[in-house]
This record gives C-alpha cells, sequence and structure tokens, in this order.
C-alpha cells in the first residue's frame, strides 16, 4: 500500500494536498497537544509552502502561544496541525499535519517521540525510537533562537 499525499477532516469540509509524500510520523506528548488531539498528537513534519488546501475558509486558528498556533476544522472541529510561525525560533516556520488526518497512512513508522517525560504512565509505544525530553525540546528551541543547529 503507498502512503497517500492528500487528506482532510471528518466532514471534507477541508482537504488538502501535500507537494511531497511524507516518509515518517512523530508523537507528542505535552499537554496541549494531548488536549487539542484528544490523545497522542501524532504528526507529520511538513514545509509551511508544502501543502495545497481546499476549503481554507473552513480552517480555524487558535494560537496556543505568542508563537504558534493550531488549525482545526471549523465545520467538525478535526484537528489539522500544529505551526510555529516563522520568526525568532524557526526563521521559516513549520508545520506538523495531523496524521490522522492523512486519506492513507501507509507504511509511515514513528521515528520519533518528544515530550516523553510528559507521557502518561498507562500507555507505551511498542520498539525503540529517538525519544526527547520537554527539557531536550527546549534546549533544542533554545539553540536555535541563537543560531545554532541543536
Amino acid at each position: 500500500m503507498s502512503t497517500s499525499t492528500t487528506g482532510g477532516c471528518l466532514c471534507g469540509a477541508v482537504r488538502y494536498s501535500l507537494k511531497q509524500t511524507p516518509d515518517h510520523i512523530g508523537a507528542c506528548h505535552c499537554a496541549m497537544c494531548r488536549k487539542f488531539s484528544g490523545g497522542i498528537e501524532l504528526g507529520l513534519d511538513v514545509p509551511l509552502d508544502g501543502v495545497v488546501w481546499e476549503g481554507e475558509d473552513s480552517i480555524r486558528i487558535y494560537n496556543s502561544s505568542e508563537w504558534a498556533e493550531r488549525g482545526f476544522c471549523g465545520t467538525c472541529g478535526s484537528s489539522l496541525f500544529y505551526r510555529i510561525l516563522p520568526g525568532d525560533i524557526l526563521p521559516d516556520g513549520m508545520m506538523s499535519l495531523s496524521a490522522g488526518s492523512l486519506d492513507d497512512l501507509g507504511d509511515l513508522s514513528l521515528t520519533q517521540e518528544v515530550y516523553i517525560d510528559c507521557k502518561p504512565d498507562g500507555y507505551a509505544f511498542a520498539g525503540s525510537r529517538k525519544q526527547l525530553t520537554e527539557q531536550d525540546v527546549l534546549d533544542s528551541v533554545s539553540a536555535l533562537e541563537e543560531g545554532n543547529t541543536p
């Protein structure tokens, strides 16, 4: 089964196509992502200009911090993305598209978990992958703000 490069929300008001086929999935266990997604946030890193939207007028934005926002369908409420705005932290910005919004996840593998120290004890993924704590993530953000590669 091949990985699809199209997706959308539950009701179909928002659809998208990706300019590049994703090659992996990441997981975030932070409290904000858990609340936004209703559990673990599984995401696909996509450049800000890497998505062609249809029904973009149905997307609602929640500014979750001074430098990031979350997008969801204003009709059905489906989580669509987490987006770091271009600025001091990441000059080009970045987007984590909600993996569950893809039409077909194909054989995408989970390669990284962030905020692993915030994960509730009641579940764990099988297998091994890169795992970053909250402090690891904050250190990476600080390095980016200072112009260094984390």
